[in-house]
């Protein structure tokens, strides 16, 4: 059974494929996936996973846009950009339960970014998750994917 932190990392990877040269050819970035760590269902999971984050990456830059107005979407880093799309479509998705998206996100950030990115992660998504709460556009987390 693949982990949630490796469909994630493939979700990522394929986040960051899909920014840099737009999602024009999926099917080499799911082959772009093969030497990714967890196996085949990580792989696989993480590139549908990453399909439907990329689906709502406008939405998502709606949303991130006016909470970081000193670092404007085009100018973060791609794996900062592609780990807030990727945590916006979880909480909106009720894949994962919000206060777990942010910890994925966070330790994501660690493990792939700049040592400033976890808190500037952290922050912003702290603020997305209180918006979307507060507007009630949070589902119930399902038990269909990555949880932990």
């Amino acid at each position: 059974m693949a982990s949630p932190r490796d469909i994630r990392r493939c979700a990522l990877q394929c986040l960051y494929q899909f920014d840099a040269q737009g999602a024009n050819e999926p099917e080499e970035v799911r082959q772009s996936l093969e030497n990714s760590p967890g196996g085949h269902e990580a792989r696989e999971e993480g590139f549908k996973l990453g399909c439907l984050t990329w689906e709502h990456y406008e939405d998502a830059d709606e949303i991130i846009a006016p909470l970081t107005p000193e670092w404007p979407i085009h100018r973060q880093p791609v794996v900062d950009r592609s780990l807030l799309r990727l945590a916006y479509y979880e909480m909106i998705s009720g894949r994962t339960p919000p206060k777990v998206v942010i910890n994925e996100a966070v330790e994501l950030a660690k493990e792939f970014s700049t040592e400033k990115s976890p808190m500037f992660i952290n922050g912003v998504l702290d603020k997305i998750y209180r918006q979307l709460r507060d507007a009630e556009k949070i589902p119930q987390p399902t038990n269909a994917s990555p949880d932990a």
